[in-house]
């Protein structure tokens, strides 16, 4: 029930981060001026404004001018909701597990962490497949963010190693990833350099296991879609919006890093 409750929520997230998807890589306030119809100019009513109901009513059109609204307003809405939920539903047992009030708290700073990270890490895919830009402006405070929020989990629970697991992930991913910037220049953006420590940082939290099938899992991901181009006749110099890849590596990393890795040690004898 509360991971469905946390899934509506992010229903509202998603409808905000259309608009931070939209308005920050033209370099515009999020909260200011209000949400307005790109065609008439007409501000956006609140009745008209609920996630994905508001777009099933007025068949996906301005009440106003008549214009149509993209259909991915509801799905990056829905999209959100059922991240949310999903997160919830994978970090909601560790609160619910704890035995002493500063475990539960860490708990919960845990699991806002990871829903953080979520919604920037959905507006991020986004505005790099649209833009094929990772915005400063959303990729370092996010590190920042994710060091404040598991120093403080940390704290309450002692989880140093945890913590100092995270950082080296960041630190390890970000200059990976930083070598092969420098070696293909071109081929891959600081931008993706910054968010591969981000990456790093909320795997790295999780442990190695987390942290090393995240790695795997976006180089076997962007493979795929590299030689699935290659295969469709795009060519040999095409190029790809990697962010996706590597918040979609995080993902596998995030909700199944340890199984994946156990399966992976139980098949060559070694765990």
């Amino acid at each position: 029930m509360i991971a469905v409750l946390v899934g509506a929520f992010g229903s509202l997230i998603g409808s905000f981060l259309n608009v931070v998807v939209y308005r920050v890589p033209a370099g515009r306030s999020i909260v200011s001026p209000p949400s307005a119809c790109g065609s008439c100019g007409h501000a956006v009513r609140a009745y008209d404004n609920i996630p994905i109901v508001s777009w099933l009513v007025l068949r996906g059109r301005c009440r106003d001018c008549a214009a149509p609204i993209s259909v991915r307003y509801p799905f990056v809405e829905l999209g959100a909701a059922v991240a949310f939920g999903v997160v919830a539903w994978h970090f909601l047992p560790d609160v619910l597990a704890a035995g002493t009030v500063p475990a539960t708290v860490a708990g919960v700073v845990q699991l806002v962490a990871y829903l953080y990270f979520t919604a920037i890490g959905i507006a991020l895919a986004l505005i790099d497949l649209d833009t094929r830009r990772l915005p400063n402006v959303l990729v370092l405070p996010s590190l920042v963010v994710g060091v404040a929020l598991f120093g403080v989990a940390a704290a309450l629970t002692g989880a140093w190693v945890a913590l100092g697991t995270a950082v080296l992930g960041a630190l390890a991913l970000g200059a990976f990833y930083l070598v092969l910037a420098l070696a293909r220049p071109g081929g891959m953006g600081m931008g993706d350099v910054k968010l591969a420590a981000l990456v790093g940082l909320f795997t790295g939290w999780l442990g190695l296991p987390a942290l090393l099938v995240a790695a795997i899992g976006t180089a076997v991901l962007a493979g795929v879609v590299a030689v699935g181009m290659l295969l469709a006749g795009r060519g040999r110099r095409a190029t790809i919006a990697f962010g996706p890849w590597l918040l979609a590596g995080a993902a596998l990393g995030i909700l199944a890093g340890e199984p994946i890795a156990r399966g992976y040690l139980t098949l060559f004898g070694i765990g």
